[in-house]
């Protein structure tokens, strides 16, 4: 990057250092920092929406939608989450390749499953094998996206569904006395209050998502984790930048960037939870009026 990196063998420490942290594999060692990040932004909401749209599920008087709000719930809550990092993109990447070969190839006479082997022809194939790498960046994201969000999603569920209970039933049943119909008292009444039980279980659930993203790797995502353990292993005299085992190094600045991660997020919780027990019949509530001069 640096017009002095033409011979590493002979710049000064300072220099060296300027030109080894600025190789194309420690730009793509930055770059995953950016993927972690975009993984955290994208997959919370997805799995808070998920979450609502299970509880709602759960406390449904319509027996097959609590059914399989339920359902949901237990079996993602029961499994290991590892089990449906694994499972989830290959479904979902097999699927789709199914329901393509059957559109592209209706002619194809050969079975699809073949032992171990899930063998489809080459036009339904996703991505094609002649597609630009980046599609296939974004495709692999996409499927891990999907597993973060089901698998938060049924915790922020559960979550949810135990916040919505938490709300005095009378305050919603005063509400349909004064002319609110069940869906205005939930919306007006229970939603409201319903976050400030919500918000604990939920910034619990952030923090184990943040912990989350090193399996990503498992995804063949290079994370910032994979680029620590390469980056940082011992590199011989065949490399333009030999040095020892540098791992410890690399993995202390992976816990610092994600210490560093959860203390900005606790602290916006904090702040977050504070404006929501403003005006609120609760413990935190009650404490900030006394508090207030």
């Amino acid at each position: 990057m640096f017009p002095f990196c033409t011979d590493p063998t002979v710049l000064p420490d300072w220099q060296w250092f300027a030109c080894y942290l600025t190789t194309a594999t420690h730009l793509a060692m930055y770059r995953s920092v950016l993927v972690v990040l975009l993984l955290m932004a994208l997959a919370a909401p997805l799995a808070l929406a998920l979450g609502f749209l299970g509880a709602l599920a759960m406390r449904s008087a319509f027996v097959p939608f609590r059914a399989v709000g339920t359902v949901y719930v237990s079996m993602v809550r029961g499994v290991p989450d590892i089990i449906f990092f694994l499972f989830v993109p290959l479904a979902l990447d097999q699927a789709v390749e199914y329901v393509l070969h059957k559109i592209r190839c209706p002619d194809w006479s050969e079975p699809i499953r073949r032992g171990n082997d899930f063998v489809v022809c080459a036009q339904a194939k996703f991505p094609l094998s002649s597609s630009p790498a980046w599609i296939h960046d974004i495709w692999g994201f996409t499927l891990a996206l999907i597993a973060f969000a089901l698998v938060f999603g049924a915790f922020a569920a559960n979550t949810l569904h135990g916040a919505m209970a938490a709300v005095p039933r009378a305050q919603t049943e005063t509400a349909e006395a004064f002319g609110m119909s069940p869906a205005q008292a939930f919306r007006r009444v229970l939603l409201p209050q319903m976050w400030v039980y919500a918000l604990p279980g939920l910034s619990n659930l952030w923090m184990i998502l943040t912990k989350a993203t090193p399996l990503l790797f498992l995804l063949g995502i290079q994370d910032i984790v994979y680029w620590a353990r390469e980056l940082g292993g011992q590199k011989t005299g065949l490399y333009a930048y030999p040095h020892p085992d540098w791992r410890v190094w690399y993995f202390l600045g992976v816990l610092c960037f994600y210490l560093t991660l959860t203390w900005v997020s606790q602290r916006a919780f904090d702040r977050l939870m504070v404006r929501m027990n403003h005006g609120q019949a609760t413990f935190g509530g009650d404490a900030l009026r006394k508090a207030a001069p």
